[in-house]
């Protein structure tokens, strides 16, 4: 019998690499940076203490992609993760809606400032406007992630447009965590805008710098600024000077770079959601980022002999807040993606999983 294992969180299999090991867990780009973010990096001028909100040329650069903002909206932070730390705790108490499935950090993010997370079940990876609507009146604020990990779908922008309008009149924070705005291959990005709305990004997805930790949030509302940086005065301080050198200098390279990665990501993804659907689970069809969410039966005893007799690394969607589910990350060459699939079709024969 397969021993279990311990399936409590993804920290199991973060980091797991090498020997052969296959993962489609961690949505972690293997596309290197742009040179433009490596060349003429000083790391030398960098071993000082910063500005904790941030070094101003960046900032003034984040700026002209925001209309109507100045870098004083703008807080750099330790990757987008801290971001959101510091917007939950500068909100305080109060709920706070996240649509589910959901990112696996939302929730404890959510109740470690203290704020209780409550939840409107996406309808075919979307969100329902009318439940949206009718759970959002307790809350303080609303967490909208689209493109969505773990889903890959993309919100329409008439439903976007309407929680704008809902949230408005209501007087409630929208926090859009846009991480992914530059992997979308449907249309074009839709930014949620108002005086209610705080952006979160980063600088990890798009030009696949995720050790570098570079993020960023943006508020109309300088008192949410305000506010983050007096916290982070104390906890982290400045983010790192190099990182944000590199993230300056990436924001330099040709639009080219960027469509060029998605025609990349696009072709993984028709690639593995094909696939997955000749295999025979049912799933969406992924608009961006770079997820698949497939149903499985048996998602515990499949996600582990995936992994201890096929070297196959593959996410719980439990975690996700999707049970019956498993998440896979397409960030990896098409060669693995395909054997990859190989070894997944394998391993259905030891375990009922359709």
């Amino acid at each position: 019998m397969t021993k279990v294992l311990d399936l409590s969180s993804p920290a199991v299999f973060i980091g797991r690499q090498g020997n052969g090991v296959i993962s489609f867990g961690s949505g972690q780009p293997d596309l290197p940076p742009p040179k433009e973010a490596i060349e003429g990096v000083n790391i030398r001028a960098d071993l000082r203490y910063g500005l904790i909100q941030g070094e101003l040329p960046l900032r003034e650069a984040l700026s002209k992609e925001y209309p109507g903002s100045t870098a004083d909206n703008f807080v750099i932070t330790n990757g987008a993760s801290e971001a959101l730390d510091l917007i939950f705790r500068v909100l305080g108490r109060g709920k706070v809606l996240l649509p589910r499935p959901y990112y696996y950090s939302y929730p404890p993010i959510v109740t470690m400032a203290g704020m209780e997370p409550v939840y409107t079940d996406l309808v075919e990876g979307r969100i329902n406007i009318d439940d949206f609507r009718e759970k959002v009146k307790d809350c303080k604020a609303v967490l909208i992630n689209s493109p969505s990990n773990p889903t890959g779908r993309i919100e329409n922008i008439s439903t976007l447009k309407e929680i704008e309008k809902i949230t408005a009149e209501l007087g409630i924070y929208v926090i859009s965590d846009e991480v992914y705005k530059d992997l979308i291959y449907e249309r074009e990005n839709y930014h949620i805008h108002g005086d209610h709305v705080i952006t979160v990004n980063s600088f990890s997805k798009t030009y696949a710098m995720c050790g570098v930790r570079v993020g960023y949030l943006w508020s109309a509302d300088q008192r949410i600024a305000d506010q983050a940086i007096e916290i982070k005065t104390h906890t982290s301080m400045n983010t790192n000077l190099v990182g944000q050198d590199m993230a300056l200098k990436a924001m330099n390279v040709p639009k080219e770079y960027i469509v060029e990665q998605q025609k990349i990501w696009r072709e993984r993804r028709d690639l593995i959601y094909d696939g997955f659907c000749r295999l025979g689970f049912e799933l969406w069809r992924p608009e961006g980022a770079f997820y698949i969410l497939p149903k499985c039966k048996n998602p515990r005893e499949f996600l582990t002999v995936l992994y201890q007799d096929y070297k196959v690394i593959t996410y719980l969607g439990e975690w996700f807040g999707a049970p019956d589910h498993i998440r896979l990350s397409y960030a990896l060459d098409t060669k693995l993606i395909e054997e990859g699939l190989s070894r997944i079709e394998l391993a259905m024969k030891k375990v009922k999983c359709l």
